[in-house]
């Protein structure tokens, strides 16, 4: 299996690691840490030395409570990121929810859109559809404003994969080839630390997609309320995770410690091919 990522074709045959890199004044781990270019710029360097895969470039913090941000602000602070990476041999995605963005992303060599809206705002499939890039699917309940606020299923495994389901089968309708497909079941978004433990138990059972999952629990409030940890202090947990991830089938780790978890995908496929 493989995943075609623009014009890089990545091999699924171990997992992989996305690297955060959050041009942010406010994201919930390093806001502000490489929120103008050159830091952050100098951050995504340091992830490639240290073996991501992918880099995953964000502009506008979704972290709950997250207020958006304009388009503007939001172009400002991504493409000059991304045209100073995209020519180098790590594929770059970019987080982002704006169809404009992820036209003018894919434009400047974006090899991947990653949507926390699951390409369900309006003219986003159409954004997406005719490049060769790749696209990453999640599951959020609600908006980054309110989605904590109240968080509510009466199954929740059912309910989050039904819904990928859908939007692997519109995506599929508008064009967009099964193998640029991830999907990500939204850790921490509209879902309390039990809906999370729960589909972290669970995620075989998304199996039946037929497409590559992507987890992201690194550094995320849940992991501060299981071990009291604050959000500097939560590798270990973040670390934990990652392998009950990918012994549930996740393929790719969206993560702020991309050395550690190298070392922790090492230790599993070591362990799994035993």
């Amino acid at each position: 299996m493989h995943l075609q990522c623009g014009r890089f074709k990545l091999s699924l045959e171990r997992p992989l690691v996305m690297g955060v890199v959050n041009i942010t004044p406010d994201s919930f781990s390093d806001g502000g840490m490489f929120a103008d270019t050159e830091r952050a710029i100098a951050h995504a360097q340091r992830l490639i030395g240290e073996g991501v895969d992918i880099l995953d470039l964000g502009g506008e913090s979704t972290r709950p409570g997250a207020a958006p941000v304009s388009l503007e602000v939001e172009r400002r602070r991504v493409l000059p990121v991304l045209e100073a990476l995209a020519s180098g041999g790590v594929p770059v995605a970019v987080d982002t929810r704006k169809p404009e963005l992820m036209r003018e992303a894919i434009a400047a060599g974006a090899a991947m859109i990653n949507d926390v809206t699951a390409l369900s705002g309006p003219g986003a499939l159409a954004a997406v559809a005719r490049a060769p890039v790749a696209v990453c699917l999640m599951h959020m309940q609600g908006d980054p404003a309110t989605m904590q606020a109240n968080p509510d299923y009466r199954d929740v495994v059912r309910e989050v994969r039904d819904f990928l389901a859908q939007r692997v089968a519109v995506a599929e309708a508008a064009g967009i080839a099964r193998n640029r497909i991830v999907v990500d079941p939204g850790f921490g978004f509209g879902k309390t630390v039990g809906h999370n433990l729960t589909l972290l138990k669970r995620l075989p059972e998304f199996a039946s997609l037929g497409v590559p999952m992507l987890a992201g629990w690194s550094r995320k409030s849940s992991l501060g309320r299981i071990t009291g940890r604050d959000t500097g202090e939560r590798l270990a947990g973040s670390l934990a995770a990652a392998l009950l991830a990918l012994l549930g089938g996740a393929r790719i780790l969206r993560v702020h410690d991309v050395k550690e978890t190298r070392d922790a995908v090492l230790m599993f496929e070591a362990w799994r091919k035993a």
